[in-house]
């Protein structure tokens, strides 16, 4: 099984597959920011919607409030993740409309 170096230290998948939009099989390249988060939604078929909660300080009353975005990401077949599960994510180019960011470890 040949597993390309995606430059980013990550466990490798075990599994083997024929998407060209794989990381590790294909001809994707990652670059820019790593993220982390929840998988929220796993019902597109190859993307999964990643959701990301941080705290935003308020200047005006000195306080943090809680915010949180989705992001789509795609998921190569080789990575096998379930909603609720803590992924990391890397900016890749864009796939599609929504999708700029692919799925590089389960956490």
């Amino acid at each position: 099984m040949v597993v390309k170096n995606i430059g980013i230290p990550v466990k490798s998948p075990e599994k083997e597959c024929d998407d060209p939009d794989c990381p590790f099989h294909g001809h994707l390249k990652v670059r820019g920011v790593l993220l982390t988060g929840t998988v929220y939604k796993k019902k597109m078929n190859k993307t999964v919607v990643v959701r990301r909660e941080y705290l935003h300080y308020v200047k005006k009353y000195k306080r943090y409030e809680r915010r949180r975005s989705n992001i789509s990401a795609h998921l190569p077949p080789c990575i096998e993740v379930n909603e609720g599960d803590k992924v990391k994510i890397a900016e890749c180019k864009p796939i599609s409309k929504t999708v700029s960011f692919v799925v590089i470890e389960k956490l």
